[in-house]
């Protein structure tokens, strides 16, 4: 019974804890950072919503035109009605708020991916442990001198491609691998003799380390480098990274 006291003291000094670094962090210069990446992914998304109303609103006066052709007008009206309700309901339905996940990373275009990927981490932040807490910080950084030299990039070369891999993929998989283990089991040490919290946290430094490579190498026009990296990496990390529940 002490035993599980301690236990639970530990965890309401745990939630404590994550909710004071939480209230420093929105008034920290990272944290004000932060929400105003939130707010540009927020307004990405509106003006994604307000485009597919507008082409919807196109789509059903074409479908008024042609059939005002062979129809009355009347009869052609009620159609085009129907079908903007039809299209208005479809679009509504997929633009429903939901907590950014691994999804919003793998369908954004890779100029808008870095900030993708920082509203994710921003998301992530409530279960991580506080040694990761820190890292998510320095890559939502990282992320964000990388943007600039995304936008300039052709999504075609190869280099996109690294840069797509190790954003919407290997970082998203290191976090729900780690998630995927028991929270009793995560500070206990595995058959290499490190916690799945120390293996996370060296997952992130090497995603955050590479993210500052990718983009030095960007800025120089090292598009062949960052490939070439990216293939190292791909293999170097999934060698490293293994969660044993």
């Amino acid at each position: 019974m002490m035993r599980r006291a301690h236990k639970l003291a530990l965890g309401f000094a745990d939630t404590g804890l994550t909710q004071a670094e939480e209230m420093l962090r929105r008034v920290s210069p990272e944290g004000r950072a932060q929400a105003r990446r939130e707010r540009a992914a927020r307004n990405r998304r509106r003006n994604r919503l307000l485009g597919q109303l507008v082409l919807a609103l196109l789509a059903s006066l074409l479908v008024m035109a042609m059939l005002g052709e062979v129809v009355s007008p009347a009869i052609a009206m009620v159609a085009a009605a129907s079908a903007m309700v039809l299209l208005t309901m479809l679009i509504a339905s997929r633009a429903r708020p939901r907590a950014p996940g691994r999804e919003a990373l793998v369908g954004a275009d890779l100029s808008a991916l870095p900030a993708e990927a920082s509203v994710w981490l921003a998301a992530q932040r409530r279960a991580l442990p506080a040694p990761a807490l820190q890292l998510t910080d320095t890559l939502s950084r990282r992320l964000d001198e990388l943007a600039p030299q995304l936008a300039r990039l052709d999504r075609r070369e190869p280099a996109g491609d690294a840069v797509r891999k190790l954003i919407a993929t290997e970082l998203p998989g290191l976090v729900e691998g780690w998630r995927g283990v028991p929270v009793s089991l995560r500070g206990v040490p595995q058959a290499d003799g490190r916690t799945p919290n120390a293996q996370l946290v060296e997952g992130l430094q090497l995603i955050d380390e590479e993210v500052a490579r990718m983009t030095e190498q960007l800025a120089r026009g090292a598009l062949d480098e960052v490939a070439t990296q990216g293939r190292y990496l791909e293999l170097k990390y999934r060698g490293d990274r293994h969660f044993d529940a």
